[in-house]
């Protein structure tokens, strides 16, 4: 019996890595993708099939995806858009390069790789695609701006192509996790020293208090941050059916926050964001 296969992108660390562990594990054939080389160098060494692929770089989403396709003999069972980062700082200190930065990795990189992968799987007859979002996705947190914007996009993309898939076997599905322990908010601040002079903003102050706190000192876990085995199983849930629910939530926050947006008046949610 041929084995289930999954393109994974993000695979260096946290969430990517574990679903391929995971899956691996589990029988699948896995393809784990890297943004840099050494890491797929990295985990070809330990029996992984992978490979580099940057959401920023077209010519590395094509060669990753042929030699996938290559492998399997043109088919794909799976994709599981992962990979993102983070550039922390107020909207208005944010400047038009950044945004341009963080939209190529986290939104029109995973379109380009999606659609790529839609005619295989609808020449198959079958296939899953799952986008990591966020709880930020849901509601936007503030000092999140950059990484709100392209998660509340890729929610509305996601949203439409799911509806518009609703004639063909191809199944599309959101994952929205909370707090989840990773290297993320580390790996955020290159993003944040590259981009952000919070020395000479009018928020100067604020930065001192907060934001530089959270991300240059370990204060240790958040409140209800889980591992990311947590994404894993729900991830396994959506690749396990059919009939995939649209949305698999993650997390105490993802849960209270989903309810409280459609709940509270946007003045009382606004106050409540606004307190962290």
């Amino acid at each position: 019996m041929t084995r289930k296969s999954i393109l994974i992108t993000g695979c260096s660390s946290g969430i990517g890595l574990d679903a391929a562990t995971t899956l691996k594990a589990r029988g699948w054939r896995v393809f784990a993708s890297c943004r840099q080389e050494a890491d797929a160098s990295a985990l070809r060494a330990q029996g992984f099939e992978a490979m580099r692929l940057d959401y920023a770089d077209p010519d590395s989403i094509d060669a990753a995806l042929a030699q996938v396709l290559e492998a399997t003999g043109g088919t794909l069972d799976a994709l599981f858009n992962n990979g993102a980062f983070a550039c922390p700082g107020a909207v208005e200190d944010l400047p038009r390069d950044a945004l341009r930065e963080i939209f190529e990795t986290n939104l029109f990189g995973w379109h380009d790789l999606t659609v790529k992968v839609l005619p295989v799987m609808r020449a198959q007859g079958h296939g899953h695609v799952v986008n990591c979002s966020s709880v930020l996705g849901l509601v936007a947190a503030p000092w999140r701006g950059a990484y709100n914007a392209t998660k509340f996009a890729l929610e509305g993309l996601t949203d439409t192509l799911r509806v518009e898939m609703r004639d063909t076997p191809v199944r599309v599905v959101l994952i929205e996790p909370g707090p989840i322990s990773t290297r993320f908010r580390v790996n955020a601040v290159t993003h944040f020293e590259r981009w952000v002079d919070w020395q000479g903003s009018a928020r100067a102050d604020q930065y001192r208090a907060t934001l530089l706190k959270r991300l240059y000192r370990d204060g240790g876990p958040d409140r209800f941050e889980l591992p990311p085995a947590a994404v894993t199983a729900k991830l396994i849930r959506a690749l396990d059916t059919p009939r995939p629910r649209a949305r698999y939530y993650v997390t105490t926050p993802t849960y209270v926050m989903g309810t409280l947006r459609r709940v509270l008046p946007v003045r009382t949610l606004d106050w409540l964001l606004a307190r962290g």
